[in-house]
């Protein structure tokens, strides 16, 4: 993804994430915190097969998101 789709794709991450902490949403999300903290800051690269992993797992789709 571009750096402008990984910018919208950590907002959408933090937006869902609330008042939850990295810990606790990271495992809902079935990754680790410090992923979790790269992705909401851009800082890493998300693949499509992450990103449908993660959305399933929030029970959305990509439109949802983009």
């Amino acid at each position: 993804m571009g750096k402008s789709l990984n910018k919208q794709f950590g907002r959408f991450l933090r937006q869902q994430r609330g008042s939850n902490s990295y810990a606790v949403f990271a495992k809902r999300l079935g990754i680790s915190p410090s992923t979790l903290f790269r992705l909401e800051n851009a800082k890493t690269r998300v693949t499509l097969g992450k990103l449908e992993d993660i959305l399933g797992r929030l029970k959305m789709e990509m439109r949802d998101v983009f």
